[in-house]
């Protein structure tokens, strides 16, 4: 957009401005009525639109085209001049979104002082969109494990489409990012990806901050539905959604327009829309905080985001990855992870999944007081197991009361539980890493009452309830 579209009944009126506008390096359009001003404006959107109020034999006013303009253009400044100026002209112009009314015979130092702070703020407001899309935060997936690729081959089969998308999965998991992984990969990369955070917003300012507002003092305010025209709006925890809202948000996603708090016009927008929750969504319906429709309209392609639990062979990589980012990001040291401190790191309980893993390795960058390999006496949890005698192990209270035989099998029962899930139930890595046979391991997990099972894409271990009974 580098021109200013001038329309006006008055030939000579747009003529006037328009070799105005030209001596000061402008590039400029005109139109004699409205349907003119509409071709142009589909054409091209203008960089800004100087406007008639009173266009003689049109099919449409200024107020009208004024409104067509904000509802599909909302980022063109319009300036209102009129030969009939009241306040009212003035104020229904400035409340349909008009960025200043001028009034006829009009002063050109006064227009041009218009002119140039009206496309100032339209170059800077073009810049911050430009610069709010660019940034759209990580869609770098990273990991190799069953379950991993499994989510992707589920996240790539719908990129390309417009389908609606919820995603499931514990607090942490990663569903922002598989939301911004499908937004990156698809036909509407380069328009906005608008995050609702449905939990962070109070519900009495939720519809204001969704829908937008209009005001007489302060104009047209896009909420997060209209900022997220062409794009992916993304409602972050939808079961947090205020029960009220829930409706407004139905009847969008049927019509696909709504209209602003305060204001009376509608509001049309283009939208794909992807929803997460960490919450059983069908309990909600049941307890009356969540509504069916709303829930079969957001639920059309499901899609789960397994656990840090379910993909522990990720977990090196990932731990790699966020030191390699913690390095080019904040300057902490890149650091190696040595062989003791992966394993520890896959044995581990991570309630907070992926997130409590990046604040880990974060904590560690921080904290730790050296360059070389993360060891694994680095790690939270492991500060006080040091006996202070190199190579002792340190029995736990309750297998130093066992006999030596009962002992030996709950350590072999519990050491075997956590190699299998560590490499994602995979027999064959399992028994090179401890030195046996793959014949001879399953026996010993037959004998031990160790089975493994389907979870989440991934086979993992646990002990047979009747044999340890």
């Amino acid at each position: 957009m580098s021109d200013i579209l001038i329309v006006d009944d008055e030939r000579d009126i747009r003529e006037l401005i328009s070799d105005i506008l030209k001596d000061e390096g402008f590039a400029t359009r005109l139109a004699g009525n409205s349907d003119e001003a509409m071709s142009a404006i589909n054409t091209e959107a203008p960089a800004l639109m100087i406007l008639d109020i009173w266009l003689k034999d049109s099919r449409m006013d200024g107020i009208d085209i004024l409104k067509s303009v904000k509802r599909d253009n909302p980022d063109v400044p319009v300036v209102i001049i009129s030969g009939h100026g009241n306040i009212e002209i003035a104020v229904a112009a400035i409340k349909q979104g008009a960025y200043d009314f001028i009034e006829k015979p009009f002063n050109i130092d006064q227009l041009l002082v218009v002119i140039r702070r009206a496309m100032e703020t339209s170059r800077l407001r073009r810049e911050n969109q430009s610069l709010r899309r660019q940034d759209t935060g990580p869609t770098q997936m990273i990991g190799s494990s069953t379950a991993y690729k499994g989510l992707i081959s589920h996240l790539d089969k719908v990129t390309k489409s417009n389908g609606r998308v919820m995603l499931t999965g514990p607090a942490g998991s990663g569903k922002e990012l598989a939301a911004r992984y499908i937004h990156a990969n698809s036909n509407r990369a380069s328009a906005p990806f608008i995050t609702v955070n449905c939990a962070g917003v109070a519900p009495d300012r939720m519809e204001e901050v969704l829908f937008g507002r209009e005001s007489v003092a302060r104009g047209v305010e896009p909420g997060l539905l209209e900022q997220a025209h062409g794009g992916v709006i993304y409602f972050d925890e939808v079961a947090d959604m205020p029960l009220g809202t829930q409706s407004k948000i139905l009847r969008v996603l049927v019509d696909q327009q709504f209209t602003r708090v305060g204001g009376n016009d509608k509001v049309r927008v283009d939208l794909r829309v992807i929803s997460s929750t960490n919450r059983d969504l069908e309990q909600a319906i049941a307890a009356e905080t969540f509504r069916q429709e709303l829930f079969h309209r957001l639920n059309v392609v499901p899609i789960a985001v397994p656990s840090l639990e379910d993909r522990r062979e990720d977990i090196p990589v990932l731990a790699a990855h966020f030191i390699e980012d913690f390095n080019s990001s904040q300057g902490l040291p890149k650091r190696e992870i040595s062989d003791e401190a992966q394993a520890l790191l896959q044995t581990m309980v991570w309630p907070g999944n992926v997130r409590q893993l990046k604040n880990l390795i974060e904590r560690v960058l921080i904290l730790g007081d050296g360059t070389g390999p993360i060891e694994a006496r680095e790690l939270p949890g492991t500060e006080d197991t040091d006996s202070g005698e190199e190579g002792r192990v340190v029995l736990s209270g309750a297998l130093a009361t066992l006999p030596l035989r009962e002992a030996r099998e709950a350590f072999e029962r519990e050491y075997l539980l956590t190699q299998i899930n560590r490499f994602g139930g995979n027999i064959s890595r399992t028994a090179n890493f401890v030195g046996m046979e793959r014949s001879a391991l399953h026996r010993k997990l037959k004998s031990l009452g160790v089975v493994t099972s389907a979870k989440a894409g991934a086979r993992v271990a646990h002990v047979d309830d009747e044999v340890q009974d």
